[in-house]
């Protein structure tokens, strides 16, 4: 596991930040994972960081905040915790987010007061926020296992047993059972780069997705619209891999053009909430109705939570039969489930996914038809039998996805 540890450690720095010699770097993570936070600080002042800070969490401390704090008191983001994160920006640090899911940690808890305290943190964190929607800065998210995570997973074991499964799962996901890691990414990267250059190529006016789960949506792609994926750049032109893992090609689609309906084919895990059997319906863009069988408040809460998470900010294609996919594990994180399946996403769309957008503001952006929102919530809609059909400007058709998976 050591070994693994480091290997694990260096794939971040190298693949997924990218770090540069003299680079300050800022990490996110919950004390769940300091041996891995530790051996990640290793790598970054091995690669030349001239500084690492860390933003300590605690899963169950932070559940303490909603069962005992106020609705006032909740909201209240003291200036040193937003001048902390704008130091990040205003110095150029890529940020790390370590992530070490708790599905079930807040199902008990309010999901308005658990919504009130997200946009108020959001708002508060509009500079962080904004510079990583936009690649302004480098970032990346990346994974590490706990008990509770590891034990709903894989409920037939227990304890560490169930921790050794999931840490095999994350070294299968992020290409680390492979002789060589980076060499291997290096390869995922050009194949991932090779479709989205088609799909941009291709200048198409709008994609129709259908399964026969019900989902049935068609919606326009802007004018010099980008398909992107695997490792993007940021403002100054670097190179980094956002997600690890990550099997997406993606694009933001013209917010006010989606008509039709999506059901999900995968439960959402959310701020600690399960949604399980729910979708949505979309007139002109925006989502009209919706429906769960669980956890429809918190579905509410992330529908409404201001006027552009009603709106989709992005359209991302994973081949059925892919990496993830193919362990047949349903993960409860957005993270590992998002790249085993096509997924939408409503909220805030990327400037990335626009010719030169990183040139343009947000106001700019919007015109384009890139959506504009504090929420970015990706949910999984892909099926062995889903199409996805690009039309172009003449009316003809590309065939892009045929039973569930990419046709080149």
């Amino acid at each position: 596991m050591d070994k693994k540890l480091v290997s694990y450690a260096e794939l971040i720095i190298k693949q997924g930040i990218n770090l540069e010699n003299g680079e300050a770097l800022a990490i996110g993570a919950d004390i769940e994972a300091a041996d891995l936070v530790e051996e990640v600080v290793r790598q970054a002042y091995k690669a030349g960081a001239k500084k690492v800070t860390i933003f300590w969490s605690h899963a169950e401390i932070g559940k303490m905040s909603y069962q005992y704090q106020d609705d006032e008191t909740l909201t209240d983001i003291p200036d040193w915790v937003v001048a902390s994160r704008d130091w990040v920006v205003d110095n150029k640090a890529p940020l790390l987010n370590i992530l070490s899911e708790r599905p079930d940690l807040l199902s008990d808890v309010d999901p308005q007061k658990i919504k009130k305290a997200a946009i108020a943190t959001s708002n508060a964190m509009k500079k962080l926020r904004e510079a990583t929607g936009s690649n302004k800065i480098r970032w990346c998210l990346a994974a590490y296992p706990n008990v509770e995570w590891a034990e709903k997973i894989f409920p037939k074991l227990k304890g560490e047993k169930a921790v050794a499964k999931l840490w095999e799962y994350i070294h299968k996901t992020v290409r680390l059972d492979t002789k060589d890691p980076i060499a291997a990414w290096k390869t995922h990267v050009e194949a991932i780069a090779k479709r989205s250059h088609i799909l941009t190529e291709a200048n198409l006016k709008s994609l129709r997705l259908k399964n026969s789960l019900g989902t049935d949506i068609t919606m326009d792609l802007p004018q010099n619209y980008e398909f992107t994926g695997a490792a993007e750049k940021s403002h100054h032109g670097r190179a980094f891999t956002a997600n690890l893992p990550t099997e997406e090609v993606f694009a933001s689609p013209d917010y006010r053009t989606t008509n039709g309906k999506v059901v999900a084919s995968l439960p959402l895990v959310r701020r600690g909430a399960i949604i399980k059997d729910f979708w949505m319906e979309f007139k002109d863009g925006r989502c009209v109705d919706f429906g769960a069988k669980e956890g429809y408040e918190t579905l509410k809460g992330i529908i409404e939570t201001d006027e552009g998470s009603h709106y989709l900010g992005e359209v991302a294609l994973v081949g059925f039969n892919s990496p993830i996919q193919n362990l047949k594990t349903l993960f409860y994180n957005t993270l590992f489930d998002e790249n085993a399946s096509c997924h939408l996403a409503i909220g805030r769309g990327f400037s990335a996914c626009i010719k030169d957008g990183t040139k343009y503001t947000k106001e700019e952006l919007k015109e384009m038809g890139i959506n504009d929102s504090i929420e970015h919530v990706d949910f999984m809609i892909g099926t062995s039998d889903l199409s996805v059909v690009g039309i172009r400007y003449d009316g003809t058709e590309m065939e892009i996805f045929k039973n569930g998976d990419w046709v080149f």
